[in-house]
């Protein structure tokens, strides 16, 4: 499906959920006796999105996503992952993606119903994992951001190298935005302070990735890369589904988004010609257009039309 065809109505200030609309701060309890840390934006008891981001990333990768939710009349939550940005560590490094999608639904039993999950990257592994699970919560729908049970092995390895190069962090923001910048093959960022965001600084006054490296290790990235297992876990979900790639991405290709659609007939399909791999982060607008279009169908909002299929 092509953007031009999603259709959703406009949403004006004037409209009771809207007012709701800026994002908060927010904790919530229960990863392995730490917090979940999440910025969330909507009108209490509407329908709730949870979004989850990819690996190495933070909340802040959803961009003005959360808050358009909130303004379109869903209930927006974006967590930072368990080791990632302010959200707790795992005591002992156990990032297994089975380990977090049961993680996962714990925090989910606090959000209410309805529910809809949208993950990106690792937070779509996670999503896949979580809804064949025997106590996942009732989800209506599951948005998959440029993932799915079968991924292309070089794309993959080049996220890995990105991830493990410079464990020693960087002498300055500058040095991290040319890291960026060739991962993404494009130009430097002119002013990198967003990237605070991403890094902090360590006691040596290096700036390190805002994740515990022990994420990256052989053993939990190895169990991540178990396409038999995802695709098993996501044949037991019967909800709604979107995959949205990015035209561009070296990590699911177009015949591997083909096939998706071919093993799961009830897949919502969305191809964002600009974008890499980082869908929402190349082309946030249309990316928060076409999710809008999709959870209008299978999750409608607060006091809004339903899109048109």
């Amino acid at each position: 499906m092509s953007i031009s065809s999603a259709r959703w109505r406009p949403v004006t200030r004037h409209e009771p959920w809207a007012r709701h609309a800026r994002a908060k701060q927010v904790e919530f309890s229960g990863f392995d006796g730490g917090a979940w840390v999440g910025d969330v934006a909507g009108a209490p008891g509407a329908p709730t999105v949870l979004l989850m981001h990819g690996g190495g990333q933070t909340r802040h990768a959803w961009h003005g996503t959360v808050e358009a939710l909130a303004r379109a009349g869903w209930r927006a939550v974006a967590i930072d992952l368990p080791g990632h940005g302010d959200s707790a560590w795992s005591p002992r490094g156990d990032y297994h993606v089975d380990k977090l999608a049961g993680e996962v639904v714990n925090l989910c039993r606090g959000l209410g119903s309805p529910l809809s999950i949208v993950g990106a990257s690792l937070g779509g592994m996670i999503g896949m994992a979580l809804v064949g699970r025997d106590d996942a919560p009732p989800v209506a729908a599951l948005a998959l951001v440029d993932v799915g049970p079968w991924l292309e092995s070089a794309g993959v390895d080049r996220i890995v190298n990105f991830m493990r190069a410079h464990p020693d962090g960087f002498a300055s923001l500058d040095d991290a935005a040319r890291h960026i910048a060739a991962y993404r093959g494009r130009a430097v960022q002119a002013h990198p302070r967003g990237l605070r965001k991403n890094l902090k600084q360590n006691a040596a006054g290096r700036w390190v990735w805002h994740w515990d490296p022990r994420l990256m290790n052989d053993e939990n990235h190895s169990h991540r890369n178990d396409p038999d297992f995802l695709a098993r876990s996501l044949g037991r979900y019967a909800g709604h589904v979107a995959l949205i790639r990015g035209g561009r991405s070296d990590v699911i290709s177009p015949a591997g988004a083909a096939r998706v659609c071919e093993a799961f007939p009830q897949v919502r399909f969305y191809e964002l010609a600009e974008a890499g791999h980082m869908v929402a982060g190349d082309a946030n607008d249309i990316f928060t257009a076409s999710l809008i279009d999709f959870l209008g169908v299978a999750m409608p909002a607060t006091g809004a039309e339903s899109a048109t299929p």
